[in-house]
């Protein structure tokens, strides 16, 4: 039978189950990841004897795993501590990961003649975080960022406006990178893997995404900057039906961009209308952004409908005394792959 175990690193001290069992003193341990939030968190709820001791500030990283001879942790957040709130019995410690320090930084900088990755690159820098992958996507010849709104919303805008994921991996280091078909993929089996599932399609909220920008848009690559009187023709559409989005960009300054934009913001309104929520054993190997098939649905009341590969969004690793480890995986529909 697996045993769950797990170390956590506060500053200059380690609680390691897997060496000694009796070590643990955690109640509950949580750690969320999310495509769609800036900063993934952890929380420890922890007994007052022997627990650790932690303060606001403080380095922190979290493994997650098994104690047997062939398993082994794996990484799952590093950060730091951002709130510790004792009690008469119970000491709760909640962190973040590197994406806090993106909410926390403000900058005010114009970049001209640049692509989204350049821009991410250095808003990255001025955040103090490394970077894992940053691709260069759609270029830009002109783009504010101002400092009225964190990094962190900057990037969410430059992922949206090049149709990219953007969030901080295990390791605390940034990612911006469009979904690409090289994604490790994790075979969920009903009645092996699987303990609970459900899955949820909608009508996509909008049949055709037009965007517009502020620039004549087709002068040239030194048109941004130009006034016009005519902007039918300088704008991006995707789809035909109804209803429509209507998407307001002052950064979309070329026709070309404008109309990749849509052409992204369409895909992902339909990507959207089908998610669901999966719950397995744990599987602390399980990272945002890669792929799970779900295989071996009966053919009962619409169940075989789960069946599919989809992307993975969201991740929750919960490990109690009682319940052990258990994840949580939210996912949503990819365009292209058959679900």
């Amino acid at each position: 039978m697996l045993r769950p175990a797990y170390r956590i690193v506060v500053g200059d001290k380690v609680v390691d189950t897997t060496v000694e069992a009796k070590a643990s003193t955690a109640i509950e341990l949580t750690v969320r990841l999310d495509l769609d939030t800036p900063a993934d968190s952890v929380t420890l709820r922890q007994g007052q004897v022997g627990g650790l001791r932690a303060q606001p500030g403080d380095e922190l990283s979290v493994d997650l795993g098994y104690a047997d001879e062939d398993q082994q942790l794996f990484r799952v957040l590093t950060g730091s501590v951002v709130a510790v709130e004792p009690g008469l019995e119970v000491k709760r410690i909640t962190g973040h990961s590197g994406g806090g320090k993106l909410l926390k930084t403000f900058v005010d900088k114009t970049f001209e003649d640049t692509t989204a990755g350049d821009i991410v690159r250095a808003l990255a820098s001025e955040a103090g975080i490394e970077v894992d992958t940053v691709e260069d996507g759609p270029p830009f010849p002109a783009y504010v960022v101002d400092g009225r709104r964190p990094i962190a919303r900057h990037l969410r805008d430059l992922a949206y406006l090049a149709g990219f994921d953007t969030y901080v991996t295990a390791d605390g280091k940034l990612v911006f990178e469009g979904f690409s078909g090289n994604r490790t993929v994790h075979k969920l089996k009903y009645g092996e893997h699987v303990l609970a599932a459900e899955l949820q399609r909608v009508s996509p909220r909008a049949g055709t995404v037009q965007v517009w920008g502020d620039s004549p848009g087709s002068g040239g690559d030194e048109s941004w900057a130009w006034l016009t009187k005519d902007f039918g023709p300088r704008h991006g559409t995707s789809g035909t039906t109804k209803p429509m989005l209507l998407i307001e960009r002052p950064a979309v300054r070329t026709s070309k961009l404008a109309a990749a934009v849509a052409a992204s913001a369409a895909e992902t309104l339909t990507e959207q209308a089908l998610r669901g929520r999966v719950r397995i054993q744990g599987r602390p190997q399980l990272f945002l952004g890669d792929l799970i098939r779900l295989e071996g649905f009966p053919d009962k009341a619409g169940v075989d409908e789960l069946e599919g590969t989809y992307q993975v969004r969201g991740v929750r690793h919960q490990l109690t005394k009682a319940g052990g480890l258990i994840t949580d995986v939210e996912f949503r529909s990819l365009q292209g792959v058959a679900p």
